[in-house]
């Protein structure tokens, strides 16, 4: 390590230090820090680790924290950015918080953002790479989803030999040729049945000649055994298959993973898939079933990702949402809830949210609009925005609170007419949210 290296190392881990112990916080800064004084710290901070690289639209988060759970029952030492902070400063600040072991192997999984992926491989060079999907999301930071793909094509190109595990039932990953080897994992639990995807979704041109592909098997969106009536384009051959969904519920769900059943302690279909996803990096590495079993079945929720949060006798469940396909998952999963409940929409537009709000019109809000919901409450800062849509989506206004203020909010959950509720948020919605229920003591902040 050069002096210069040496000394970036040295000041970052001194303010990680300094934030941690006396602010309880900083997953970028002491990262941001260390690059001010040598931009190529990432090189050596990185050095000796066998990395793994989780990206994609959505997913990233619980992807990255399942396969940890089962990496951990096969390593002794597994590093990864647990706070979300998922671009290249924050990426730094995983290294310098993580304990080499002298005796053992080292890895690293590592949830990227798609718009950093090119600039961390600069630095280092995973020996694996995961694909969970591409979603239209974030417009004004990302564009269309061809221009995403390109994007994390780009930067796993900068490490030609590893092998990328893509979601095999995603048409936009069979669209183009890589440098890169690919794996693919997907859904074979469902007799062939011919039928198309739903006429507003993404993705569902045949890159090769453009008309509208057909599927045999839909899971949600344009995911599915999808193929061009057209010409020779279709689901490639799965390495990965799960081939039953034993058991579905808004809280968890039993299925089968080539002939071994695995559970995971959260609800939906979309869960499913990202449980999928840790499974195949699993096998990648020849993991056992029970390793991989216990990996899943650890529960410990992660962030925004259905925390249970209790606001006096409000049994709540905190879900972050960021695109409509997303937003879609969300509200199938409410739907499976064998309980009643109240919702509260929480919807801001920073940059880390994306700036463009016009997203929640093409989502399926009206599936709300047709469930007995009791209270509704829309908040955050674009409240009247998302007050408009849930109007239009036939949610009864007499049920509907409309407030900008997170107090409020809060006040408003404790005098819901049902034990349990719903949060869905924006990112610095659930951000801001969080606070203040550390401020009124309902939550405890993080060490």
């Amino acid at each position: 390590m050069s002096f210069k290296s040496g000394l970036a190392t040295t000041v970052g881990k001194s303010s990680q230090w300094l934030l941690k112990t006396f602010f309880k916080g900083g997953s970028s800064l002491p990262g941001k820090l260390a690059l001010k004084i040598d931009p190529t710290i990432l090189s050596s901070l990185a050095k000796d680790y066998d990395v793994i690289v989780v990206t994609g639209t959505n997913g990233k988060t619980l992807t990255t924290a399942l396969t940890v759970n089962i990496l951990k029952e096969e390593f002794d030492s597994v590093v990864t950015n647990t706070t979300g902070a998922n671009m290249l400063q924050g990426i730094v600040s995983t290294f310098l918080q993580g304990k080499k072991n002298k005796h053992g192997k080292n890895v690293a999984v590592l949830e990227i953002d798609e718009a950093s992926l090119n600039k961390v491989t600069e630095f280092l060079t995973p020996e694996l790479f995961l694909f969970t999907n591409i979603f239209r999301d974030q417009m004004d930071r990302y564009g269309e989803i061809y221009t995403t793909y390109q994007l994390i094509v780009d930067g796993a190109k900068k490490a030609p030999k590893a092998p990328i595990l893509m979601n095999g039932d995603l048409p936009i990953f069979n669209s183009i040729d890589t440098v890169n080897p690919r794996e693919y994992y997907g859904f074979s639990h469902k007799d062939d049945e011919e039928q198309m995807a739903h006429y507003n979704t993404d993705g569902v041109l045949c890159p090769h000649c453009h008309h509208i592909l057909h599927y045999k098997m839909i899971t949600y969106s344009n995911l599915g055994d999808y193929y061009c009536p057209n010409c020779d384009f279709k689901r490639p051959e799965l390495n990965v298959a799960l081939t039953d969904i034993k058991h579905m519920t808004n809280v968890s769900s039993t299925f089968t993973i080539d002939e071994h059943d695995y559970q995971i302690e959260v609800g939906g279909m979309y869960n499913i898939y990202n449980a999928l996803a840790a499974t195949a990096v699993a096998k990648h590495y020849n993991i056992s079933s029970e390793k991989i079993r216990k990996g899943l079945a650890y529960d410990e929720k992660v962030f925004g990702r259905q925390e249970v949060i209790e606001i006096g006798d409000k049994k709540c469940t905190l879900v972050l949402v960021k695109n409509p396909v997303g937003l879609n998952q969300v509200i199938d999963t409410m739907k499976l809830s064998p309980y009643p409940f109240s919702l509260a929409a929480l919807l801001n537009a920073n940059y880390a949210d994306g700036i463009d709000v016009s997203w929640i019109w093409d989502s399926q809000l009206e599936e709300l609009g047709e469930l007995d919901i009791p209270k509704v409450i829309s908040g955050g800062e674009r409240q009247s925005d998302m007050s408009l849509r849930l109007k239009v989506a036939g949610i009864n206004e007499e049920n509907l609170v409309e407030t900008s203020s997170l107090t409020q909010v809060i006040e408003e959950i404790k005098s819901a007419p049902t034990e349990h509720v719903y949060i869905l948020a924006t990112y610095t919605a659930v951000l801001g949210l969080r606070k203040e229920l550390i401020q009124q003591g309902f939550i405890k902040e993080e060490a």
